[in-house]
């Protein structure tokens, strides 16, 4: 299983080369698919402990006591390529680089979209039913 590679075009190239020279074979590419809003709370709610490195939400894993870790008790912050302005330029630069390679997918017909709003058991669960049903 590959997590977050590739992310160009040109290395999604490559690693379908490298993978036909070796003779190893792909049987599916999952696309979590998720409206911009939804990407936006998610990302921009997220509080990291500056000590353990903890992870809360604002809204869906709030620690008991505000700006603070219920593991360590370390301060809480907010990292900067979560505020909402670094959201928009990380958007925008996933649209220019990675997401050409849905359509390389899909042309090879890898492609496996699955809904992502939910709980992680029911987006794990979705995965899950995509993934055996392409088998």
């Amino acid at each position: 299983m590959l997590d977050g590679f590739p992310r160009t075009l040109a290395q999604a190239e490559q690693l379908k080369l490298f993978m036909d020279n070796e003779k190893l074979s792909l049987s599916a590419v999952v696309d979590y698919e998720m409206p911009l809003s939804e990407i936006v709370k998610r990302l921009s709610g997220r509080r990291i402990c500056e000590k353990c490195s903890a992870v809360f939400h604002v809204t869906w894993r709030p620690p008991k006591t505000e700006g603070l870790c219920d593991d360590c008790g370390g301060r809480l912050y907010q990292r900067e390529d979560d505020h909402a302005p670094s959201i928009a330029i990380r958007l925008e630069a996933y649209k220019h680089s990675t997401a050409p390679l849905i359509q390389f997918y899909k042309d090879l017909g890898l492609l496996t979209p699955v809904d992502a709003i939910g709980s992680s058991e029911e987006v794990f669960a979705r995965t899950m039913a995509a993934l055996q049903a392409r088998a």
